[in-house]
């Protein structure tokens, strides 16, 4: 324990720097891909051959590794292979993957009677989205997003390998020095708390944007 506080004493600095930079490489794909996801969901939930074609897709892009998607990026975008472009871009791509997929089966899940029923009330196609299937297919949306949320802190990681930051450093820097633990536990113990305090933070949203889902469970 005590190599644990002198190790944060010396060199507390840096592993701030890594922290901040892994939740903003985590978080921003995970923004970016809920964005694209619900128009690209949408028209996947309306017209099969667009759904056939994004989820397809999408599987492919999962079944690509991360640290092989990493280095892929740099030759097709032209940057810099430890430009911190290609983790975003890179986890943006698994994210909506996932969030596509789920934003099409909870809007599938709306009740089509509850539909008929906006659409008699004079709610026109655009408002009734909104207002009506949207928020009926948020809890898959969200539940998809923590699962994306969660992955992407994870995934981010494994781009300490080709040296770009993030908490992922710390894990390298303790096996460089030969499997010293003090950088090693940080890393760890701080990945796994920001992914628990990221997913509490989106249950949280969940139950402030879903109020009925909590009255009708009880």
């Amino acid at each position: 324990m005590n190599e644990l506080w002198s190790y944060l004493e010396t060199n507390g600095g840096n592993v701030l720097t890594a922290l901040l930079q892994h939740i903003w490489l985590a978080l921003l794909p995970v923004a970016i891909a809920f964005v694209l996801s619900l128009p690209l969901g949408a028209l996947a939930h309306r017209y099969g051959p667009v759904r056939h074609v994004a989820l397809t897709t999408g599987s492919v892009v999962y079944t690509v590794p991360s640290l092989a998607l990493l280095l892929l990026l740099p030759g097709i975008l032209g940057t810099s292979v430890l430009d911190p472009l290609n983790v975003v871009i890179a986890l943006t791509l698994y994210s909506l993957a996932l969030l596509v997929r789920t934003t099409a089966d909870g809007l599938d899940a709306v009740d089509s009677t509850v539909l008929q029923a906006a659409t008699a009330m004079g709610y026109r196609p655009l408002r009734r989205w909104f207002a009506v299937q949207l928020p009926l297919a948020m809890p898959v949306i969200l539940t998809g997003l923590r699962v994306a949320t969660v992955a992407n802190v994870s995934m981010v990681s494994v781009a300490a390998l080709i040296g770009i930051g993030g908490l992922g450093q710390l894990f390298t820097r303790g096996f460089q020095l030969g499997f010293y633990l003090p950088p090693i536990i940080i890393g760890l113990v701080l990945s796994v708390t920001l992914a628990v305090i990221a997913d509490v933070l989106i249950v949280a949203l969940q139950r402030g944007l879903t109020p009925w889902s909590r009255a009708g469970a009880r």
